[in-house]
């Protein structure tokens, strides 16, 4: 299958890997089927982008939450998780959207609403964790510098 997308231009995604949001996510509940795009020319090889395969113009820079929070392990009740089919952890992919803003410095992602990819399925849910252990706006800048430069 070949889309336009507003980042990458026309790119082609094998049927195998797009990944179904029964639910949608969080503020466009429409948008359902996504793929997960591993952009290795921009630099920054721990962001990814969640591409919607309906809508050219959504993508959303995501990661892996362990990168900048290495004992990031959130509660999740298992009937949030019930859409995504049978889960099981060696299938579980969980990333945190990030928030890019002209100022890099002021880079975050948010640990309050993971998404969560069951690998196997190809279905996944956005989910909203309760308490306050986690912020919505928690900054990376910092660590990923920091990161970067014990490589």
């Amino acid at each position: 299958m070949r889309i336009e997308t507003k980042v990458f231009g026309e790119i082609e995604i094998a049927e195998d890997k797009i990944i179904t949001f029964p639910g949608g996510i969080i503020g466009f509940p429409d948008l359902t089927e996504f793929t997960l795009i591993h952009d290795e020319d921009k630099g920054i090889r721990a962001i990814h982008w969640l591409q919607s395969v309906q809508e050219p113009a959504f993508a959303m820079p995501v990661m892996d939450p362990l990168i900048v929070r290495p004992d990031y392990n959130p509660s999740v009740e298992d009937e949030l998780l019930k859409p995504l089919g049978e889960l099981k952890p060696e299938e579980m992919l969980v990333m945190v959207t990030v928030t890019v803003p002209k100022d890099l410095t002021k880079i975050t992602v948010n640990l309050k609403g993971p998404v969560i990819i069951n690998a196997a399925e190809r279905t996944a849910c956005q989910v909203i964790v309760d308490g306050d252990e986690y912020q919505v706006k928690f900054p990376i800048y910092e660590i990923l510098n920091a990161k970067k430069a014990g490589e």
